[in-house]
């Protein structure tokens, strides 16, 4: 029987460093892998840190987290990674990108967006519809 080992990487990021998030997130990636861990799963909007507000009516700034985003795939080979990012087609989406041994596997939108005290998530991101 093949035991499935599962990580979470709770790392401290800052907002809008996404050089340092994503050399955390990197480092974070290779320290499971020393480990066994076949799925690997970071908090929300990790790449950007959290929250990112007025950064995400950048558009500059969106780009680079979705480059930085696929910049993951080939630190994933082997395993599976779970990361807190950023999607966009019409609307702009909090998601968690599922990243398989190098490829893109898929998503999940965020789909209840907090809109109360210091979070204004409806403000920036569209929610899913499931």
């Amino acid at each position: 029987m093949r035991m499935l080992r599962l990580g979470l990487a709770q790392i401290n990021v800052t907002v809008g460093d996404l050089d340092g998030n994503f050399a955390k997130v990197v480092q974070a990636i290779a320290g499971a892998r020393e480990r066994g861990v076949d799925v690997l799963v970071f908090p929300e909007l990790v790449m950007t840190g959290y929250p990112p507000e007025d950064l995400l009516l950048k558009p500059a700034f969106i780009s680079a987290v979705l480059q930085r985003t696929q910049d993951l795939l080939p630190h994933t080979a082997g395993m599976t990674v779970v990361v807190g990012t950023l999607e966009r087609d019409r609307d702009l989406y909090n998601a968690a990108a599922v990243l398989h041994d190098g490829a893109y596997a898929g998503s999940a939108r965020k789909i209840w967006l907090p809109n109360y005290g210091v979070f204004d998530e409806k403000r920036y991101f569209a929610a899913a519809e499931q």
